[in-house]
């Protein structure tokens, strides 16, 4: 099974896309590869993989990071419902600093969002029950988690339904100042 890659506006960003296999029994999909994920830019090895469920349509979850040493790059996946999935580049001196790029995942369309390191990650639910799956270049790491607030005018993201739930954490975040010149990553 062979991986579609689909460069994005924002270099580095990637949808990754693939046929599944189907026959009388069902359908068989094969999600990673550690050398196709190699030749998009994945670094590393998987450290961390991470499934999480959200219960209500137009929740909305992040927008995370985190910073160098443990910046993660991550390949997102909706395996139940579907979401609206946004990537904000903040790499300290990139041409696309402070841009998002959307795109839908859902359960019934083979894809999946690759994120590189230095980016901020967070998604709106489209439907009720939605249930993720993130493969992750680095661990968690609370002292070097990051996280910029959601509904920041700056960045000016258009969550596609109203927002009918968001963590106390993640409002929390700040709002980007003139001090903040991004994530600087470590090659």
């Amino acid at each position: 099974m062979k991986f579609r890659v689909t460069d994005l506006p924002i270099k580095g960003l990637k949808v990754i896309e693939w046929t599944p296999s189907e026959d009388s029994r069902g359908r068989f999909e094969k999600i990673f590869c550690a050398l196709s994920f190699k030749e998009l830019g994945f670094p590393g090895q998987v450290m961390q993989i991470n499934r999480s469920m959200t219960k209500k349509r137009g929740t909305v979850r992040g927008m995370h990071f985190q910073y160098p040493p443990w910046a993660e790059a991550k390949v997102v996946f909706c395996l139940r419902g579907s979401i609206w999935d946004v990537a904000v580049d903040l790499r300290e001196g990139s041409e696309s600093f402070l841009r998002w790029f959307a795109v839908e995942l859902r359960e019934d369309t083979p894809r999946a969002l690759f994120i590189p390191e230095g980016f901020a990650h967070g998604f709106q639910t489209l439907t009720d029950d939605v249930e993720m799956l993130y493969i992750h270049s680095a661990p968690y790491v609370p002292e070097s988690e990051g996280g910029i607030n959601p509904f920041d005018p700056k960045l000016a993201i258009s969550w596609p339904l109203e927002v009918t739930v968001v963590s106390e954490r993640d409002q929390k975040f700040p709002h980007i100042d003139d001090k903040f010149t991004g994530v600087k990553i470590i090659q």
